[in-house]
């Protein structure tokens, strides 16, 4: 009997001290209902045509697959807006012959997000990741939507992370 109490104490306390949690790892209070991702243009010096709209589709499609939240075009509950400031192609190393043997890519994006349920969370902050290719080879057709695939993945994920996983 006291073996029987004891695992029930213990397992509503550590249920008790999980709080809100997911399995994909989301810190959503539950009156939090919807979310609203506006189109991100492409601010940078340096413009792919298309970036913005993969970009954008990219990050709503994370939130509607990694959450329950009901995705709204206004008076979301969390609310994204930002651009893309950045879009740069620098070399990264060199050949004996003083010519780039790898160049990078790099796309930085700034975000503003509204927690309108707890304004605490709210904050504006630049998220950046890189691809790095051969020098040879030119940013086109499928090499370009690798690289757009594995940068705009990571950019994603750690505006998520720092949204709803508070990480």
């Amino acid at each position: 009997m006291k073996k029987t109490s004891f695992l029930l104490l213990l397992l509503l306390l550590t249920i008790q001290s999980c709080g809100i949690y997911s399995f994909t790892g989301t810190n959503i209070n539950p009156d939090v209902k919807s979310v609203q991702i506006d189109y991100f243009p492409n601010e940078a010096i340096l413009v792919e045509p298309s970036l913005s709209q993969v970009f954008t589709i990219q990050l709503r499609d994370l939130f509607d697959t990694q959450t329950n939240l009901t995705s709204v075009s206004s008076g979301g509950d969390l609310q994204f807006e930002g651009e893309i400031t950045g879009y740069k192609i620098n070399p990264m190393t060199a050949t004996a012959q003083q010519t780039a043997a790898q160049n990078r890519l790099t796309i930085t994006v700034n975000v503003r997000f509204f927690n309108n349920k707890n304004e605490d969370d709210n904050f504006e902050k630049s998220f950046s990741h890189y691809y790095d290719y051969d020098a040879n080879a030119q940013l086109i057709g499928s090499a370009l939507d690798d690289a757009f695939d594995e940068i705009i993945e990571r950019i994603a994920q750690d505006i998520f992370n720092a949204s709803v996983a508070k990480w």
